[in-house]
């Protein structure tokens, strides 16, 4: 059985959205996959490299004035030199965001991230989750609490550090790490199939 590699892309302000991408590597590994957290306001010849030589690739920023950092958006401007040679295509892509508020337009900020990875000719894995604290028997500790769809979504208080995001939002990112790295072996098995 072959290892699917995923390699998370990602920009942390204050350290909770580290949270959020730590979660997303436990999710991963968990599903045997190899995994590399990337922090894009640092990231060196050696890391790009092992982007391009991923099966899929997270995308993670926080939302800040209803899109991604502005480190993030940097990086992505960068990555228009794997984007004229088409080294990213046909990889796997998704997404997470954190913010201060249970909306924040983090959708925003997702919809960021699938139209990065459409320029590039990826593939988006969206969560797979149905919403969850959406009738009377839910709770906030539901999976996928603040019901998004496009990909992870966490909230955590302005006033409140890293150790205050949700456990239900990095469940949520755990299962969003799962996803992504089952969805990259089934791709990797059906091209091996193909080529037989």
């Amino acid at each position: 059985m072959t290892t699917p590699v995923v390699s998370i892309a990602y920009h942390s302000g204050y350290g909770h959205t580290a949270v959020i991408a730590e979660a997303v590597r436990e999710g991963a590994a968990a599903a045997g996959a190899t995994v590399h957290l990337i922090k894009v306001d640092e990231i060196d010849e050696a890391q790009w490299e092992l982007l391009d030589g991923s099966d899929a690739i997270v995308f993670g920023s926080p939302t800040y004035m209803g899109t991604a950092s502005g480190a993030f958006h940097q990086f992505a401007q960068d990555t228009s030199q794997r984007w004229f040679t088409d080294a990213w295509k046909d990889k796997l892509a998704a997404g997470f965001s954190n913010s201060g508020s249970k909306s924040g337009d983090k959708l925003h900020t997702l919809q960021f991230f699938a139209t990065l990875a459409a320029q590039h000719g990826m593939h988006w894995v969206n969560l797979g989750l149905k919403p969850g604290w959406n009738s009377t028997e839910g709770s906030e500790h539901d999976l996928n609490r603040l019901g998004f769809f496009s990909g992870a979504a966490a909230q955590t208080n302005s006033d409140e550090g890293p150790e205050g995001v949700h456990k239900a939002d990095i469940a949520t990112a755990e299962h969003l790490g799962r996803r992504v790295a089952e969805t990259a072996r089934t791709f990797i098995a059906g091209r091996a199939a193909v080529a037989a």
